[in-house]
């Protein structure tokens, strides 16, 4: 599809997408809606945890959050709030990432499907409509199952949306180890370390390991030392290029809305795929100049500019 011309203007200081993305994400008041948390055992003898807010709608949307994240972060409880007002809500939470680590020595990772299709087999058949909202590591991994499975795709999943998506991990990686980009990286390995080294001491308290993940400082040493050889890859090259949902982009099948602001700090010039979009009538991408990291504040006495976006995009199908 054409690129859509974006209608997002910020005042001045949201023009900064460092002030966008960590205001949004770290001082911005947010929503406290009433969630009620239910578990599902998966067949590997590990558990996932899902926040729901249900009014028995006859529609669903199912809310992936980004890296570390939960469905306690601030900008899934403000998307959960707004939705809820139409659609019942699941807010999944990654392995671990409910505040009680998973069983297994595997976890979540920017590729594992497994938990999503989990997940919509479940309530399937509770609802006419489905649909899916993945924010960065969440975005990718909607973006991924929907292009693997897009021949299969049950015909409720109506659409989808993904925002401040990393496509192309490899290169989102290296923007991120930049040095104006340091903060980012270095409050995510502080959470992902703590549940590496956990885990790993769970498995074996004598473990090299330990004493190599508290040295870790990038996510290039953390997904070699970790997340490749724990989910099966060869390493943290051969995860990233067998795990970027650009590659997927081409077999989407539903209306998908990729929103990435230009000025995002995770994003490299990668992940902005035009060429997909283009190449596909059911991708639609909108960059707009500003907006950050899933942050996409005009101001600070406003919500996010994209729930209203979102919501104008869903509601087409």
């Amino acid at each position: 599809m054409p690129i859509i011309n974006s209608q997002f203007s910020p005042n001045f200081w949201f023009k900064n997408p460092h002030v966008n993305t960590i205001f949004s994400n770290r001082i911005k008041k947010q929503k406290t809606p009433k969630y009620f948390r239910k578990r599902f055992e998966t067949l590997d003898n590990d558990f996932f945890d899902v926040d729901t807010i249900l009014s028995e709608s006859d529609t669903a949307v199912v809310i992936l959050h980004g890296l570390e994240g939960s469905s306690k972060s601030g900008y899934i409880l403000e998307i959960a709030d707004y939705f809820s007002k139409m659609w019942d809500v699941w807010a999944m939470n990654q392995k671990s990432c409910s505040g009680e680590l998973n069983l297994k020595k595997t976890s979540y990772h920017s590729g594992r499907t497994e938990e999503l299709d989990f997940l919509l087999n479940k309530i399937i058949d509770n609802y006419r409509k489905i649909y899916i909202i993945g924010f960065s590591l969440g975005g990718n991994i909607t973006l991924k199952y929907l292009g693997e499975n897009a021949q299969e795709l049950h015909p409720k999943i109506k659409a989808a949306v993904a925002v401040s998506v990393p496509v192309h991990l490899n290169s989102s990686v290296v923007t991120l180890q930049q040095r104006k980009n340091w903060f980012y990286q270095n409050d995510l390995l502080v959470s992902l370390k703590k549940k590496a080294i956990e885990k790993l001491r769970r498995e074996d308290p004598d473990s090299a390991k330990i004493l190599l993940m508290e040295k870790v400082t990038s996510f290039i040493e953390f997904d070699n030392l970790y997340t490749a050889p724990v989910h099966g890859f060869a390493d943290a090259d051969d995860y990233w290029t067998k795990c970027s949902s650009k590659q997927f982009l081409p077999a989407i099948s539903i209306p998908t809305l990729i929103l990435n602001a230009q000025d995002d700090p995770f994003l490299s010039n990668e992940c902005y795929p035009y060429v997909e979009a283009i190449g596909n009538d059911q991708l639609y991408l909108e960059v707009p100049k500003y907006g950050g990291h899933v942050g996409f504040l005009e101001s600070s006495g406003r919500d996010r500019w994209y729930l209203r976006r979102l919501m104008a995009f869903l509601k087409q199908y």
